[in-house]
Order: C-alpha cells, then structure tokens, then sequence
C-alpha cells in the first residue's frame, strides 16, 4: 500500500497516476474530500490535524506520500504545518511507514546562491519559518532514526491542469484567457521552475528507490530561464506576439493594502529581485535516465489544452 497525504492538490494528483502506471496499484488517497484518480484507487477521507484520523489515514501503508498544503495564510501556516507534521511523524512511526515529504524552497535565503541539498536554512518571514521548522522536524526524525523518510524539495511550479503558482497564474494563465500577461518585479532575473508532472514523478521514483532515503533530493528542473525568455519561448511557439507588463513591487506593495492575497505575497517577492538558481545536479546524477520536460514541450501543452 502507498498512501499520498493531501491527494487533491495537482503534486497529489500527478503523483496518483505516476504510482499508477510504474508502481503499484494498491493506492490510498488521503484528503478531507478525496476523489479517485485511477479506477482501483481506496479513499480515505481524513483531517491531518487530527491524530486519530492521521494514524486511521495511514495504517496498513508501506510507503505515506506527504504532498498537503494548505491556503496561503501565514496565521494557518504558523499554527497547523507542525500539528500537521507530528502526526504524520508519529502515525508512520507506529505504522512502521517509510514517509516521503514533498517540501518547497521558502526556507533557502533569496538572493542569487545557487540551492543545493546542503544550502543553509535562512528563513525571512512567516511562512519560510514555518516551513524550515517543518523540514527540522522531518530532519530530526531522520536523524534520530525515529523514521526511515527521504525529503523532496521542489522550487515554484508550472504545470498543468489546475497547477498553482504565481508564473501559472500571471503569465500562463493569461496568455490562456486572451488576456495581457503580467510578470513578477522583473523578466530579467533566471528563475528555477519545475513542472509539476515532473516533480510527482521523480518523487515516484525517491520513494520507491531504497537506497534514496535517508537524505534531502532536489528534484529535477530544466536550466533556469528568465521571463523576458520564457515569453519569448512562447511566441516562437505560438506564433503570436505576448504582451506583458511587470508589475513593480511598489504595485505589489499598495496592492497589499487593500487584498489579503497581495499581502501573503509580500514575503515571497525578493526572490524575484535575484536570479534564482535551483540546483538539481544530485538526482540526475543518480538517475540519469530520467527524461525532464523542456520549456518548449510544456508551453505546448499548457496552451494547447
């Protein structure tokens, strides 16, 4: 039994269908509103803030996925990711479950650094605290020997179906609606982006190589591409011209008194005042047979859906 924590988002869905087709078909999927992916997938309707439900969720599972988010809300962050975490932890814990934590980059400092496995936890803000604080945890249980668990991280995605995340919503998503694009702060600065299929794909493959655990993975992402390029990817593809504007962060800023959405932001936006360079050299090192997805194929079929 593999079992994926948090089965609604795009990660849980893309990763459904990799363990699906490469893997196993005894497959639980845990949310508080679960629906099947694949015809013989059991669902296991669960609150991750509740122990009982936890252990309930992950019994009988050889492999726990954990890919749950929750809103962009820093109070929701602060107060739920550790409750969250804990009973994961201790539910695997009784269950004699390997854990696979799908972690993010909001802990890395944002400047240009490149990002490895062994880059330094410099949180800035509410949110990147929350996170560095629910990756120690997941480190500390590793090293304690508490689990056996292997952590993925993943850098800002774009994917897609329904994937989240500000290039899917400021550029792609417009492009689809016939609208103008808008662009993060800058189009000049490289950014590190994973496509989602990608990332649950690769998380397949950790969690079902023995030998990967132990250990923080960088997922695997194409060469870093800024957006003034990533637009004009699209326009050779499309044929078509891209009008974008950028918006400043002092737009972002005055936008944040007024929308709780533009306040969340706040944090996240130096990341766009720097190139972002996510290294992903250790996994394809280790599986060099892994086919990425290329700028070009994935602008493909996120406009031609």
């Amino acid at each position: 039994m593999q079992t994926i924590l948090g089965s609604s988002g795009q990660i849980g869905q893309e990763l459904a269908k990799e363990l699906y087709k490469n893997y196993t078909h005894d497959i639980r999927l845990v949310s508080r509103n679960p629906r099947k992916v694949n015809p013989e997938d059991q669902l296991s309707p669960a609150n991750l803030l509740n122990f009982e439900e936890t252990n309930q969720a992950v019994a009988g599972s050889e492999i726990v996925y954990f890919t749950a988010g929750l809103p962009m809300n820093s109070d929701m962050w602060t107060v739920q990711f550790p409750i969250m975490i804990d009973n994961v932890i201790r539910a695997c814990q009784i269950n004699h479950s390997k854990l696979v934590f799908f972690d993010n980059t909001y802990m890395y400092a944002k400047n240009a650094t490149p990002q490895t496995e062994n880059s330094p936890f410099q949180p800035d803000g509410q949110k990147a605290t929350a996170r560095a604080k629910m990756a120690q945890t997941v480190i500390d249980a590793m090293q304690a020997g508490q689990i056996e668990t292997v952590i993925c991280r993943a850098p800002e995605f774009y994917g897609p179906a329904k994937t989240n995340s500000i290039t899917n919503t400021l550029l792609f998503n417009k492009i689809k609606a016939g609208q103008k694009a808008r662009i993060p702060v800058s189009d000049q600065f490289l950014r590190t982006l994973i496509w989602t299929p990608d990332a649950s794909r690769a998380m397949a493959l950790i969690g079902n190589t023995p030998d990967a655990y132990g250990q923080t993975w960088h997922l695997p992402c194409a060469d870093s591409i800024t957006y003034k390029g990533l637009v004009e990817l699209i326009q050779e593809i499309t044929y078509q011209p891209i009008s974008y504007s950028i918006i400043k962060m002092w737009q972002f800023k005055l936008a944040s008194f007024f929308n709780q959405n533009s306040r969340e932001l706040q944090e996240l936006l130096p990341r766009y005042q720097a190139d972002n360079i996510f290294v992903s050299d250790k996994f394809k090192t280790r599986f060099p047979e892994f086919k990425i997805t290329s700028f070009e194929e994935g602008i493909r079929e996120i406009l031609t859906v």
